[in-house]
């Protein structure tokens, strides 16, 4: 789908609207009017780009109401990519419309208008309390996420350097030896394969724990 084969479904759905539609005005791709209503601009692209981003701030300094207009793709990689695009534009002030190749219908995903941010309160409690948990800082900025230095693998690195120390004992006293709050519980999940139970309660390490307690050093 061209660029050119957006403009007749966008500029019918404009014109359903009660708009005066004229395309390529000045940089704008497509330019829509209604009496004393803003004017109304529309980029045309044929996906989602940076190009296309820039286009609409441009125009946004002629009016308030931009929207971006690409084909709308199908399948789960292009919806994902959309909601993504979605919350760039938001964020923006720009308006999203999509063209369905096919049939040339026009889904209108979001409106020009001021982001309003909307905090999410469990994963704002989740961000906090691991930075609370986490001791000192492990862990670069940037860094792979494959094996990152989080709170409870320091947990269980305190506890897995514990036993490969003193040997297999319970969960409590591990606990209690090593500050580790939730001791039995991270040595029952065994998230890692680190830990074995020798008899109920009590909890030995494994190999795996035994090289990953001489490997790394749970920070101070």
């Amino acid at each position: 789908m061209r660029e050119t084969d957006l403009y007749p479904p966008i500029k019918a759905f404009l014109v359903n609207q009660g708009y005066e539609v004229k395309g390529e005005i000045g940089a704008a791709d497509v330019v829509a009017c209604r009496g004393d209503d803003p004017p109304v601009i529309v980029e045309l692209k044929t996906g989602f780009s940076l190009t296309l981003i820039h286009q609409g701030i441009d125009r946004q300094a002629v009016t308030p109401h931009v929207y971006l207009a690409v084909p709308d793709g199908q399948g789960r990689r292009a919806y994902a990519a959309l909601k993504a695009n979605l919350k760039l534009a938001r964020r923006l002030g720009l308006g999203v419309l999509t063209v369905r190749p096919d049939t040339g219908a026009v889904t209108v995903h979001c409106d020009p208008g001021p982001f309003q941010p909307r905090l999410l309160r469990k994963p704002k409690e989740r961000l906090l309390r691991e930075f609370a948990a986490r001791r000192g800082d492990p862990a670069q900025g940037g860094a792979t996420r494959d094996g990152l230095m989080t709170a409870y693998r320091q947990d269980a690195l305190a506890l897995a350097q514990h036993l490969a120390e003193h040997g297999a004992c319970k969960g409590s006293h591990a606990r209690d030896a090593t500050g580790v709050t939730r001791a039995t519980q991270i040595m029952r999940d065994n998230h890692y394969g680190w830990f074995e139970r020798v008899r109920p309660g009590v909890y030995a390490v494994t190999h795996l724990g035994h090289a990953a307690a001489q490997q790394t050093k749970t920070p101070a």
